[in-house]
């Protein structure tokens, strides 16, 4: 299919709906699979860390590195663009949704610190609170079934030290391979089946935070 083409039929299809909608979202909006106790979080990694995740329930250093700083994403549009469906490169090959509780999503985002200085705050400010917290929070555009960037701007967030050993042995309530559902969405959309790859998406929905107001 040419690549072009394949834009222009999504473009023709979305453009009404989705003008609408991006007209009446915030700039920066966490949007997330949650229930009352439980929030979905995104993230990609190789056979050997995804396959001792599943079967142990978390994430077991090794192989999984407890000294790095580990990102998650609630939107899997955007954990798509950044692992390219699962076929970029093998140590993103596999996707996995885990899901934590929202007692420890919120506490990350209480002890979190952007990941870079903006207007709000002297760089000195910054770079103290910086260097004392151990979340590191990004805003990025979010992306649509062709990974195109958005006008408005998804979450990420980064986990060191503490935030990390918190993450592995309190947060996580259940890890599921959702690689064959990115696979099948991509094979839909390069067939530019857009209606039904739409309808495949996890259905995620504004969420609502103390520490996060749009």
């Amino acid at each position: 299919m040419n690549a072009s083409l394949m834009f222009y039929s999504l473009g023709i299809f979305l453009k009404q709906r989705m003008n609408k909608q991006l007209l009446e979202l915030p700039p920066q909006q966490i949007r997330a699979v949650y229930d009352a106790m439980t929030i979905r979080v995104y993230q990609a990694y190789s056979d050997v860390i995804a396959d001792t995740a599943l079967t142990q329930g978390t994430f077991i250093s090794p192989p999984f590195k407890m000294e790095r700083m580990t990102w998650i994403k609630p939107s899997f549009l955007w954990m798509m663009y950044r692992a390219g469906w699962g076929l970029k490169d093998a140590g993103q090959k596999r996707i996995l949704a885990i899901d934590i509780t929202r007692e420890g999503f919120e506490w990350a985002l209480a002890n979190s610190c952007l990941s870079h200085a903006d207007e709000s705050i002297s760089k000195e400010e910054w770079t103290a609170k910086k260097e004392a917290s151990p979340v590191r929070i990004q805003w990025d555009p979010e992306r649509n079934l062709l990974l195109q960037p958005q006008m408005h701007r998804t979450i990420q967030i980064g986990l060191s030290k503490e935030a990390v050993e918190l993450y592995i042995h309190k947060w996580i309530i259940r890890v599921v391979d959702v690689t064959p559902l990115a696979h099948s969405i991509h094979a839909l959309v390069t067939q530019e089946k857009f209606e039904e790859a739409k309808h495949m998406l996890p259905k995620e929905k504004p969420y609502s935070s103390a520490f996060h107001q749009p």
